[in-house]
């Protein structure tokens, strides 16, 4: 019987399937890169380092830290279902959240690189219930061989840029393939919907987006009594989550606003916290003073700059400055998420490349809930007229909480749809434990 996959999937299961003796030189240039924990390396290649819990299992699978994040509140609400979770993500960074922020019951795996040998190894070790795979991180060996099993899959908080639909429309029988896979489709949009209806998606609904009901990060009451100690009395900005080229504008940014706001403290916190002595490096250059967080150093009363270089405390530096720029904005990354600011009362400033949060960020601007800068020089008046207005800084921030407020309510319409699915686990539940 002929292969029904479209030539393109053929040819890379082909490939993949050529390509464990290639894996081991690919996973040492990614350890020397700081990409892959040593320890745990094997996960890629399907092995456990855990056993299975008895029971019904949900996967849930994202790319990164985002979309791990913003699964947050649904994992609480399985765990309150007494469901069994194991969570699957691809980078160093987003384990060491997990391990940081979400409880111990939560299984975290490595995904497996997408060879059909590992993923066969992956999938008959944790046999799961049912699968959901966040936004659009799809790998087409993970995905063929859970179809394979019947295991039941839904693409939850589906997302599809502007980047990434005209490339997919080109290969519409590759993309359609994999989506024909999922039982259902939950959209973050009306237009990440019809994208994915036009690709081929199944049974596509509009849920909303899950990271407009994850919660406020949590701060260390310690930390960030020490750190505000530290400030105390001193105007202070937060760039989060920036991207090279960025620091270099937000350094400029900081010499001309410090002529007006005397001690003036603006806080770096790169996206990539291996990036920090790369963004100490610009910072020197300029010849502004400045500490680094990684090297354990809080700001001293002459710091111009503080680099927040670690990982998960974005919460400390929400709750610091009352104005906030969103990195990723002023470069063609797309923008970073502005939601865990705008729930801490933050007031938004961004750059014109947004298109990862398109639908938030234009009902934040409409509302009064952020600005947008769209050059260096809007930057030092946007950031200027917040500084120099605390009053208008509040109002933005109130503005801009009601928003996300508004906008809420994802995590219910997800629950909704996955009803049947979630019933089916607890009724074989019941039954092994009659």
């Amino acid at each position: 019987m002929p292969d029904p996959l479209p030539p393109l999937l053929r040819a890379y299961r082909a490939m993949s399937a050529a390509a464990p003796p290639v894996v081991g030189l690919l996973a040492r240039r990614r350890i020397k890169q700081g990409k892959e924990d040593p320890a745990r390396v094997s996960e890629r290649r399907g092995i456990a380092g855990k056993p299975r819990p008895d029971g019904p299992l949900v996967w849930i699978h994202g790319a990164s830290v985002g979309e791990v994040l913003a699964a947050a509140a649904l994992i609480e609400r399985l765990r309150a279902l007494n469901l069994r979770i194991l969570l699957t993500s691809g980078t160093v960074t987003s384990a060491a959240i997990v391990a940081k922020r979400f409880p111990p019951d939560v299984i975290h795996q490595y995904v497996p690189y997408d060879s059909p040998r590992y993923v066969a190894r992956f999938l008959d070790h944790w046999r799961p219930s049912l699968a959901l795979f966040i936004e659009s991180d799809l790998w087409p060996n993970l995905i063929l061989q859970a179809s394979s099993r019947r295991l039941p899959m839904v693409l939850i908080n589906g997302r599809m840029s502007p980047r990434s639909f005209p490339r997919w429309r080109r290969a519409r029988n590759t993309i359609s393939a994999l989506l024909d896979k999922f039982e259902l489709c939950l959209a973050q949009s009306e237009t990440d919907a019809d994208r994915f209806a036009t690709l081929g998606a199944r049974n596509v609904i509009v849920t909303g987006n899950l990271k407009l009901d994850v919660a406020a990060p949590p701060a260390d009451p310690a930390k960030l009594e020490k750190l505000m100690a530290m400030t105390r009395g001193r105007p202070v900005v937060t760039a989060a989550s920036t991207h090279p080229g960025e620091e270099e504008i937000l350094i400029e940014t900081h010499r001309r606003l410090a002529g007006f706001f005397p001690g003036l403290l603006t806080v770096i916190v790169p996206r990539h916290p291996d990036r920090g002595n790369a963004v100490a490096g610009l910072v020197a250059a300029a010849g502004l003073r400045f500490a680094q967080r990684s090297r354990e150093e809080l700001p001293a009363a002459n710091s111009d700059v503080y680099i927040a270089d670690t990982l998960g405390e974005l919460g400390l530096f929400y709750r610091l400055a009352p104005a906030v720029f969103m990195g990723g904005s002023l470069v063609e990354h797309g923008g970073q998420n502005p939601i865990e600011a705008v729930k801490l009362g933050a007031a938004i400033v961004h750059g014109p490349h947004v298109f990862n949060f398109s639908d938030v960020y234009e009902a934040l601007d409409t509302a009064g809930g952020a600005r947008l800068a769209d050059s260096g020089e809007r930057l030092v008046k946007q950031l200027g007229q917040l500084l120099a207005d605390p009053k208008a800084c509040e109002t933005q921030g109130e503005a801009g909480a009601r928003v996300v407020e508004q906008l809420g309510g994802a995590l219910d319409r997800t629950l909704t749809a996955l009803e049947p699915y979630l019933l089916q686990l607890r009724l074989e539940m019941g039954a092994a434990n009659a």
